[in-house]
């Protein structure tokens, strides 16, 4: 499992997998800082290659004003070239290592994602959204771009012209404009948006754990080639979980009428 003890993310672990990682800077809307984004990289970077008995991870923000409003732009403040490029490297490898992350990872976005904190939820593979939070990518109106997969992912959820617009005049969108973009999976109410996450990532949970790596892995770089190469290379996924107790389990289970137990073997 991940350890508890960062400064600036709340850790907590359930024993069916499933980790809820609370980005905990309150005071200043979550704001991601270096430290923050060394804690992202040290969650994250380990998992790609060893989940270990996690099944799902659910992103979200302390308190109901937001998930994460951006780089911390006081911490920057006068910061040389070169610590900006170091620290911005952080961020590349934190932000990489979360899409790269081999078990599903969902955004529950419950306030402002702006800047990096929208790249974030974009870099989950699904985002649920309370109906107040507000999204936008603002780096244009200061200087900069997005730099952490928001001029890459953006226009994979909602499109090239649509991205377009909402990365060049750095407005804010509302979580329903999100939703009807294909940006955002559901809208819920504020007080139950927790509730309303961890109730699909709890079903993600209960599923075979090879068969939900796999699955995510076909979908991922499936749609990164053409068609008939991401149709082989779903079948060479699947190939993956014919010699599993999981498999076995699954039709087993299913044969005598009961809830399939899996282990990830």
């Amino acid at each position: 499992m991940i350890k508890q003890d960062y400064e600036t993310i709340k850790v907590d672990c359930s024993a069916d997998g499933l980790a809820i990682l609370t980005l905990n800077r309150p005071n200043v809307r979550n704001a991601l800082n270096t430290k923050m984004g060394e804690e992202l990289r040290d969650i994250f970077v380990p998992l790609r290659f060893s989940p270990k008995a996690l099944r799902c991870i659910v992103i979200t923000g302390e308190g109901d004003k937001a998930f994460c409003a951006g780089g911390d732009l006081k911490e920057r403040d006068g910061m040389s070239d070169e610590a900006w490029r170091k620290q911005h490297s952080i961020f590349e490898e934190a932000m990489y290592a979360v899409m790269e992350c081999p078990i599903p990872v969902i955004a529950a976005v419950n306030g402002y994602a702006y800047g990096g904190g929208c790249e974030m939820a974009l870099m989950c593979d699904f985002i649920y959204a309370s109906s107040n939070a507000k999204f936008a990518l603002t780096e244009v109106s200061i200087g900069i771009m997005p730099g952490a997969g928001g001029t890459q992912n953006l226009p994979r959820a909602v499109g090239e012209r649509r991205a377009k617009e909402l990365i060049l005049s750095a407005g804010p969108w509302s979580a329903q404009e999100g939703y009807e973009w294909g940006l955002v999976n559901r809208v819920c109410e504020p007080d139950e948006l927790l509730m309303k996450v961890t109730d699909v990532a709890q079903r993600i949970c209960a599923n075979a754990p090879i068969s939900v790596r796999q699955a995510k892995k076909s979908i991922h770089y499936g749609l990164q080639v053409d068609n008939m190469t991401g149709l082989i290379y779903e079948v060479q996924c699947y190939e993956r979980m014919i010699a599993t107790d999981d498999r076995r389990e699954g039709i087993r289970s299913f044969n005598e009428k009961r809830k399939p137990k899996f282990e990830g073997r």
